[in-house]
This record gives C-alpha cells, structure tokens and sequence, in this order.
C-alpha cells in the first residue's frame, strides 16, 4: 500500500460526502438541497449536554464537512470541517493518504496502479437470509426469457392494495392486482416484471393472508438481473432515476409524482443491476428504507454507482419504509 500513487484531486471529484456518509451508516436530514445535518459521527465528538444538537452538517456543492463542537474543534487543532479525505482520515485515525486509498478501495474501480482493486465488503458480513443476491451467481448473466402467457383476471382495485395507501388507477398502471386463477400465484397480489425494452419475464406475488413465504418469485428466475419498473423509468426520458427497494416502494414513490423510480427487489444492488441504471440514467438518488439493512445497501449502492454516475442519498425517517409514507411526506423528503 506504502508504494501505490494516490490522485487525492482525483478522489476528492469522484466520491462525494454523500456515498461516504452511505457507507458508514450515518443518518442525517436534508435541509435543503444543498445542505444536511445531523449529530456528529465522528470519534472526536463528546456530547456538551444532556440533549444531543446537530452540529454536524455537509455542504453538498462544497463536498465539504463541519463540526461546530468544541471537541471536534479542539482535536482538529481548531478547524471545524474539511473535504470527504479529511472525514474519513478522521473516522478511522488514519492519514490522509491512507484515507484516499481507503476510499480508492471502497468507491472507485480504478486505482493508482492502473489495474482493478478487488474490492472488500463495505460492511460486516449478515446473515445469509439477508443476502438477497448473494446466492445468485453474477456471472451467470444468461437474460431471463420473456414469458409467452400473461395472467388474466388480476383485480387492481382489490382492498388489500388500498390498505397499503395504492389508488386503483396506480394499480392498473403497474397491472398490479389480486390474482384468482389457479397456479403458484393463486390467491397473491401479483407483480409483473419486465425488462428494458417492457418484455414481461416474470410474476412476483405476495400473500395477504399471512401465509409463507411472503413473497414468492418463479423457480429460476434471476431476480439479480432485474430492476422492477426499468421500461417505464426508460419511458419518462428523465435523467435522474429515484432507487427504492421494494414493489410498494415504488408504486408510492411513483404515485408522489415520481415517475421515474425503479426497485431494485430487495436491499442489495448486484453489478448488473447498477450497469442497467448507470446504462440509462446520469444519476440515482437512493431511497432505500429507513433501518440498518437500508443503509447498507445504500453504501452498496454508493460503491458501485458512483465511480461512474452522480449519486444522491435521501434519508427515510429511522423505523419507516416509504411505502409507509403519504405523497406529501415523500414529497418533502425527496425536497
């Protein structure tokens, strides 16, 4: 490591605040769309009072950090911030060279000696049951087949879907619905996924009746190959794509008004996946849910996405999913 070239003025342009604060998890709010803040994470940090303030804050044009504490200030030799290279530097008592190729490692493909770093985990490894994709072998890239049938009969304006906060006509759009015919989907509200060009490949049902498991794709269908609502955020011809997790994720963010929105159908971005995002959009805003899974895949997302596209992070509130959330909730956080 002590012989490898460092670019810091490369680094400092290609990782922004934002990944770096995805990858260690730390959660602040959006003031503006400039601006966060929220309590310090820093190790230097010691609380002055009973109740914690927000001292922390990150100027996202600047790509620059400040801690107004008296501790932080004091352990800096009186500087109250810096750039992402002094944050990291400081979060892992490191130089700052040893800081830039850390984040040389987390975020960017290429490093210094002009071959592909072999990037470690960006977080402690979890349990298998978690690791939505990890049992799906990447390079096995073979394309899900088109299906050559489509259910009939799926009712869009059943109560359960109502009960999740989905209008009928959100419903229709997505061709989601109770689905009463016979086969593996049988009595589930089912989800049509298509690829980019709006082929139909497969259908994901989920039960309404507490029954297992809860969601249930087809035997052999490659859900790491799959971005749910891809054609349709093609469609809108929008740069920006918003990422969320889930299928109610997505017709909720979709129905706020945020056309161009896909879900990733699960917490974890494989590598094809962020090939197809960063394919057809310039940048991704992360809104994965509001607990530890969701900050991990958003470092993910953070990891694979912005070595090669903008990436913007919008924090759900700690303990909510935005599914759970109105329109005018996710309007405001989406800002």
């Amino acid at each position: 490591m002590d012989n490898q070239w460092v670019d810091f003025k490369a680094v400092k342009a290609a990782v922004s605040m934002e990944a770096v604060l995805g990858h260690y998890g730390v959660r602040v709010r959006r003031v503006n769309a400039t601006y966060l803040r929220g309590k310090c994470p820093l190790p230097s940090h010691r609380s002055a009072g009973v109740k914690e303030k927000e001292s922390f804050g990150v100027q996202l044009t600047k790509n620059a950090w400040a801690c107004h504490s008296q501790s932080c200030v004091a352990n800096r030799q009186g500087s109250k911030g810096g750039n992402v290279l002094d944050f990291v530097a400081v979060m892992e008592s490191c130089s700052v060279r040893d800081a830039a190729l850390r984040l040389q490692g987390w975020f960017m493909n290429d490093v210094g000696s002009g071959q592909k770093e072999k990037r470690g985990p960006l977080f402690s490894p979890v349990a298998a049951k978690n690791s939505e994709d990890a049992n799906e072998r990447e390079n096995d890239q073979e394309e899900n087949a088109p299906l050559k049938f489509a259910l009939q009969g799926i009712d869009a304006s059943h109560p359960y879907l109502a009960k999740r906060g989905i209008r009928r006509e959100t419903a229709e759009a997505f061709g989601v619905g109770f689905f009463p015919g016979k086969g593996s989907m049988s009595g589930r509200i089912v989800f049509p996924i298509a690829n980019a060009r709006g082929e139909l490949l497969a259908y994901a049902g989920r039960t309404i009746d507490g029954s297992e498991p809860e969601y249930k794709f087809p035997a052999g269908f490659r859900k790491s190959l799959e971005l749910f609502n891809l054609h349709r955020a093609i469609e809108t011809g929008r740069n920006s794509v918003h990422l969320v997790e889930g299928f109610f994720d997505t017709m909720k963010v979709y129905q706020a008004g945020f056309t161009c929105v896909v879900g990733l159908l699960g917490w974890c971005l494989s590598d094809a996946k962020a090939k197809l995002i960063s394919t057809h959009f310039d940048e991704a805003v992360v809104m994965l849910d509001g607990n530890d899974i969701g900050r991990r895949g958003s470092a993910g997302c953070a990891a694979r996405l912005a070595p090669v596209m903008q990436v913007k992070f919008v924090w759900v509130p700690w303990g909510k999913e935005p599914d759970q959330l109105s329109s005018d909730e996710i309007r405001v956080v989406l800002g």
